[in-house]
């Protein structure tokens, strides 16, 4: 797929759309599907899917009803295509989500099937105005302070267990004690594969909805995803990857309840789609171990919306193998925890650098509306942290508008690995604090306004070469305030 010319560093960015043959087409019901409800046609759809990919590829089609459903398996050169009212409701019963080898954020894991899945696929498509609803709410663990006292009351008398301090529902005790379990597995030297010793907490180990390894030539373009049991939409070393006009959604108190994480990916486009979701909207990511994770690199995002999440376009926080040549345009984020979000922190090593954003517009984000910050869960334990220390470098954001915030910007890098080379401009911010900026270098902040509640609209500590190009602050004559020494 050839995209107009952007300011990516590559000017010749295109992702390929697959090769998806369309000759062929069947629905599930020719295998004998039934649309009321209960009835599970997880069998007729992988038969039909089995079938198409044996005659070389085409169409699955799920017409409109309800149908339930476990496991789906894709195969290459296969669309499987949900029309507009559709809804697939992917079972409640763990039982039928077989536990499987696999990575998570790069490490050696066992988690669940996910609900719809596949592994060394070429050329295959999820398409269609239908709805996939992966029944997190049966597997998701739910934390007391984010909902209201009704809802808690619910909660509690649809069954399930508490933590021990009752601050966490859980839906069953194997999913309460799975950390626990997982932890004195380790302890015991067993490897983590071990499927029989993971039997037990099998509710622990939820999936994610929509889970693309090693796949080559991706189109989602379409269908809403939601109630996720853990991340919604999760390619990871993909290439050529195209999601657009989907739609996204998760209650705001999913637990790990992201849109989409673009994971030690290559060539991937987003466009004209919504996220409303419990956890980081767009995040890109390449894992914990640079050795195992490539970079995720090459990437387009534009004409998306985000209401709620922790982040409107994430960064990390595992970024090991680093994340390059990004470019995110056009976007609107809307009642967001944080809009614009880069995290790692010492140990994880890699580098995020040649990173654009362009035309975001932002409204009512409950803290920083730019935030890149290397002490994301600093208190967590990781090895080797004092000689992998991550590099945040060459981030251009301009032409930002913001009315709501926070902080307009917090930048917080590391004394051994300051963020650097970043520059600000054509950013118009409305916020309760202005810029902080702490072990940066090599900023600069041009042609931008801005209008703070409280403060300075500048301070800077611990930086070097901080400069200022046709900037100002409206409606306050608080000076810029920052330690003599670091005054630019």
């Amino acid at each position: 797929m050839e995209h107009p010319s952007c300011p990516l560093p590559d000017p010749n960015f295109s992702v390929t759309l697959p090769a998806v043959l369309t000759e062929t087409s069947v629905s599930i019901t020719d295998y004998g599907a039934q649309a009321d409800g209960w009835s599970p046609a997880t069998e007729a759809i992988n038969r039909a899917i089995e079938d198409v990919h044996a005659q070389g590829g085409g169409r699955v089609v799920i017409p409109p009803g309800l149908w339930r459903t476990g496991p789906i398996v894709l195969r290459s050169r296969v669309t499987l295509h949900v029309e507009a009212g559709a809804l697939v409701l992917f079972s409640r019963r763990f039982d039928d989500y077989p536990l499987i080898p696999t990575y998570f954020e790069g490490e050696d894991a066992v988690r669940c099937q996910s609900p719809i899945s596949g592994e060394h696929l070429e050329d295959v498509a999820i398409t269609g105005g239908g709805i996939f609803d992966g029944g997190g709410d049966a597997w998701r663990p739910v934390k007391k302070s984010k909902t209201t006292a009704g809802q808690w009351a619910a909660l509690i008398r649809s069954g399930g267990v508490l933590s021990d301090d009752g601050a966490i529902w859980w839906p069953t005790e194997g999913a309460k004690q799975g950390a626990s379990v997982l932890q004195a597995l380790r302890a015991s030297g067993r490897q983590m594969t071990d499927l029989d010793a993971l039997t037990s907490i099998r509710a622990f180990l939820r999936p994610n909805l929509v889970s693309l390894r090693h796949c080559r030539r991706i189109l989602i373009d379409g269908p809403t995803f939601q109630n996720s049991p853990a991340w919604c939409l999760h390619p990871w070393q993909c290439q050529d990857v195209t999601i657009r006009h989907v739609t996204v959604r998760n209650p705001w108190y999913a637990q790990n309840g992201d849109g989409l994480d673009i994971d030690s990916c290559q060539r991937v486009y987003v466009g004209e789609s919504t996220f409303d979701v419990g956890d980081d909207a767009i995040c890109l990511k390449s894992g914990r171990i640079p050795q195992r994770c490539p970079p995720t690199a090459q990437v387009w995002i534009q004409h998306c919306t985000v209401f709620h999440g922790h982040g409107g376009v994430v960064i990390g926080s595992e970024m090991s193998g680093g994340v390059h040549d990004v470019y995110v345009e056009h976007c609107v984020f809307s009642g967001t925890d944080r809009g614009i979000r880069l995290k790692s922190r010492p140990g994880r090593g890699g580098a995020v650098e040649r990173v654009t954003f362009q035309g975001i517009r932002m409204h009512d984000i409950a803290q920083e509306a730019v935030v890149i910050d290397l002490h994301y869960d600093d208190g967590a334990s990781e090895d080797g942290r004092q000689e992998n220390l991550p590099v945040f470098r060459d981030i251009d954001i301009r032409e930002v508008s913001v009315a709501g915030a926070r902080f307009a910007v917090r930048i917080d890098g590391l004394e051994g690995a300051p963020v650097s080379r970043i520059r600000l401009s054509q950013v118009t911010a409305n916020t309760h604090e202005g810029v902080r900026l702490r072990h940066a270098h090599a900023v600069t902040i041009a042609q931008s306004r801005f209008r703070v509640a409280d403060g300075p609209w500048l301070t800077a500590d611990a930086c070097q070469n901080v400069r200022l190009e046709e900037s100002v602050q409206e409606g306050s004559e608080n000076p810029i305030v920052a330690p003599a020494e670091h005054r630019h």
